[in-house]
């Protein structure tokens, strides 16, 4: 059964991390989201943390950090890998929600790598992260007309000689401009639907693979985020994930897609809450020092409450997600519960961030205050990783298809 207490190990890791994020990340965070940038020196000051941060996400045997959260054990031998990275990406976030997404590593792309990639391609792709400098990876998922509706990409691959030709253009993908590689989701022929979906490592520097433009976001606005343009781009068959045998059984490719989700989607839950939970504390740390809440006042007791009514929301939130995050960890199925934290845990992380922009007033709304940058920050939680409305269409197919589990 899952154990809610941290460990002594991740009770370090969890309060190194948060020194780091008060001490150096927030510190960059306002100026980062004026200027829409990160700088370089400063990421790369970072990537000798990788390990810590991402917990992993460059498995030991091709070029991660030994020692880190991607070896974590239970007192039982059960891995406790992506509980680490919730741990860490919730005090990542509460720092500054960009510099997280800014990190080097292969982000999103690597989930389908190390869960379709053959040895050889898990050898290629991920060596890249060995070489110094900064290296990115990236997910290429989303098109203009096909986001939340994965089944509806229109991406084209076609196969020609030793070559697949993909024809098409993703947006919103993060880092992608910058990315080494590209994981690229495109389809042989959609009226063939999910089973003809095929996922492909495009390179940067493919012929007829293209950055088009960087977006200039609402929120998050110091994390890059691309379209990517694929014109007659010609992929080696090596690239195609997990070999052309992979896909005989169907809808393998699609699956890689889901699969990157259900391990996601507690992150990215997690990341809304360290986000809220800053916006939580700055709102009653300013109300501490402008409120003598003892006092039976209507509009003293209104706040009290706010604050205990996001308290509460906080807490259940995170154990939803770290519930999701350990079923990962058990080899469980958890598309149900991944799906359950990231849509509780977005509209709860929005509810946190408003109320603290309605508890400070005008202070709330001043560009200079960290509370109108996470007002902003907040909103995509609810939409990227997938919208809520279609995390609740997923829990409810589960809910009627699959016998209950408690």
């Amino acid at each position: 059964m899952i154990d809610f207490e941290l460990t002594p190990q991740q009770a370090r890791v969890k309060e190194m991390i948060h020194q780091f994020a008060r001490h150096v990340v927030r510190p960059i965070s306002l100026q980062a989201d004026r200027e829409h940038r990160i700088p370089d020196e400063f990421l790369l000051k970072l990537s000798n943390m990788r390990a810590m941060m991402s917990a992993g996400e460059v498995p030991d045997e091709y070029g991660g950090e030994g020692g880190g959260a991607g070896e974590a054990k239970d007192n039982k031998g059960s891995s406790q890998k992506n509980r680490f990275a919730l741990i860490g990406g919730e005090e990542m976030a509460w720092g500054d929600i960009s510099v997280l997404m800014s990190l080097p590593g292969p982000g999103l792309g690597g989930p389908p790598v190390q869960f379709t990639g053959t040895a050889e391609q898990k050898e290629r792709f991920f060596g890249v992260f060995k070489q110094p400098g900064l290296h990115w990876g990236a997910y290429g998922l989303t098109e203009p007309g096909a986001g939340s509706d994965v089944a509806g990409i229109r991406t084209s691959c076609k196969k020609d000689g030793k070559h697949w030709i993909l024809n098409g253009r993703k947006c919103f993908i993060t880092n992608g401009g910058r990315a080494d590689w590209v994981v690229i989701f495109a389809t042989m022929d959609p009226a063939m639907g999910r089973a003809g979906h095929r996922a492909f490592v495009v390179e940067r520097g493919t012929p007829g693979f293209s950055c088009g433009k960087i977006e200039d976001k609402m929120g998050i606005r110091a994390s890059e985020t691309a379209e990517l343009v694929l014109e007659d781009c010609r992929v080696p068959e090596e690239n195609l994930l997990g070999g052309e045998a992979h896909y005989e059984r169907g809808k393998e490719g699609f699956m890689a897609a889901m699969k990157t989700f259900d391990s996601s989607r507690p992150m990215v839950g997690v990341l809304g809450l360290g986000i809220a939970r800053a916006a939580y504390e700055y709102a009653r740390d300013f109300v501490k020092e402008n409120y003598m809440l003892a006092r039976a006042l209507p509009r003293y007791t209104q706040l009290a409450q706010t604050l205990a009514g996001d308290k509460r929301l906080l807490d259940a939130a995170r154990l939803m997600c770290w519930r999701a995050a350990w079923m990962a960890d058990e080899g469980l199925p958890n598309a149900k519960e991944a799906s359950m934290a990231k849509a509780y845990a977005a509209r709860a992380a929005m509810k946190i961030c408003s109320d603290a922009v309605q508890i400070m007033g005008a202070h709330g709304l001043e560009q200079h205050q960290f509370v109108e940058k996470w007002y902003r920050d907040i909103k995509v939680f609810d939409i990227f990783e997938g919208t809520g409305q279609i995390q609740r269409i997923v829990i409810s197919k589960r809910i009627l298809r699959d016998p209950p589990n408690f």
